[in-house]
């Protein structure tokens, strides 16, 4: 088995005549001191802290940065002039009801970005093939212009699809042209694949959104070769990608530092689970020092079996999303296509794609497993060729005017 791509390319991207431990922590150590005399000159939200440190370890002193400061007060974590900024990037779709946070990107941290997915996708996505994108299309140096770019690099063709068609548009991507990968949500493509089925698709790399294990189980069953990806817009949208051991997700490592803390904020033994906290020492427009992402992560610190040293994360999620838990109890029901959950004063209200005669009394019966404390309403119908998927993004509970259902 060859070693990672990702290896190779941080490899050459940093200079390095080789790929250890101790090439990475020297790299890391040395990018993290610059970005904190930066910061110290900037003299902004991180004015506070020490100018250097003399050893990673000493990143554990430093305080943690949340969410919240992140939406307050982010205009003071941007290290640049806005003239130099090429994207910025809002978070909508939080369900929070106060300031949105913006994460600012220079062209340089664009191209860093492209350049790790490229490294990433090249593990899948071979010259003179398809790959049928289904992230998001928000412009330029968005999501899915980002993955574009990256696949036109490896010498094949970006089918530009989109989160938001139909589902009979995706049958007739799929039947003309006959792509063999595909980019996009887990969910996502297990829906496209129970109304369209598998076409000429062969390999997948499933981001974007919670990858749960019991989804990821069912993928698997169409003989797609899976390879899981970890991104956020706090760390330039790429993290961490699967190779072809397929044991876990390599960090980027020469751009991110990566910890996991108990509840207590105590970092956890190597091993164990808990919250993964990032401090990108890459980024050219808004590092973020220690920064609290909420994500559920475990870090698998040894040898890759395919010979990789850096780091891997486990299996990703959000301990606060119920949904990731309603889709591993609900998808098991092979009839299901897809299905949004909303909250109303009057309970939990499904609405359902089925591909068959899916029983709304067994669904009803799954969630009420799962919130024995409130009432449950179905609303199923089967899916057609012009429903759009019930999610163009993450998976959330939607909240309904009070009174009802929609």
């Amino acid at each position: 088995m060859k070693i990672s791509k990702l290896d190779e390319y941080i490899r050459k991207k940093e200079g390095l005549a080789s790929l250890t431990r101790a090439d990475i922590e020297r790299m890391q150590l040395l990018k993290l001191n610059t970005v904190l005399r930066r910061e110290k000159v900037r003299g902004g939200f991180y004015k506070g802290l020490p100018e250097s440190v003399s050893s990673l370890d000493e990143l554990r002193s430093l305080p943690f940065t949340t969410p919240e400061q992140l939406s307050k007060s982010g205009g003071s974590m941007l290290l640049l002039s806005q003239t130099e900024i090429s994207r910025i990037i809002t978070d909508t779709t939080s369900g929070t009801t106060g300031q949105a946070k913006r994460v600012f990107y220079t062209a340089s941290d664009c191209e860093n970005t492209v350049e790790f997915f490229a490294a990433g996708l090249s593990e899948l996505v071979f010259p003179g093939s398809s790959t049928l994108i289904c992230m998001p299309f928000s412009g330029p140096n968005g999501l899915g212009d980002l993955v574009a770019r990256a696949v036109e690099r490896l010498g094949a063709k970006p089918i530009r699809a989109g989160a938001g068609l139909t589902l009979g548009e995706y049958g007739e991507i799929l039947q003309n042209e006959r792509p063999d990968a595909f980019v996009g949500m887990p969910v996502q493509l297990l829906s496209i694949l129970r109304f369209c089925g598998k076409g000429t698709l062969r390999r997948a790399l499933v981001s974007g959104d919670a990858c749960p294990e019991k989804v990821l189980f069912l993928l698997s069953g169409y003989g797609l070769e899976l390879f899981p990806h970890y991104g956020s817009r706090e760390m330039a949208l790429g993290g961490a990608v699967t190779c072809p051991a397929h044991e876990g997700m390599h960090l980027r490592e020469n751009h991110m530092i990566a910890e996991i803390i108990g509840p207590d904020g105590a970092p956890l033994q190597e091993g164990e689970r808990g919250e993964l906290v990032i401090t990108t020492i890459g980024m050219q427009a808004m590092p973020l020092i220690r920064y609290r992402t909420g994500d559920a992560a475990r870090l698998l610190t040894e040898v890759c079996p395919c010979g990789s040293v850096l780091k891997r994360l486990d299996r990703v999620g959000r301990g606060d999303n119920p949904v990731e838990v309603l889709d591993s109890t609900l998808f098991v029901f092979e009839d299901l296509v897809d299905y949004s959950v909303s909250l109303s004063d009057g309970g939990v209200v499904l609405d359902v794609l089925t591909s068959g005669s899916l029983s709304q009394e067994e669904l009803a019966g799954a969630v009420r497993g799962l919130l024995p404390e409130l009432g449950v309403c179905v609303r199923a119908r089967t899916a057609a060729g012009g429903d759009r998927l019930c999610y163009q993004s993450k998976r959330r509970i939607k909240l309904l005017q009070q009174g009802g259902v929609e």
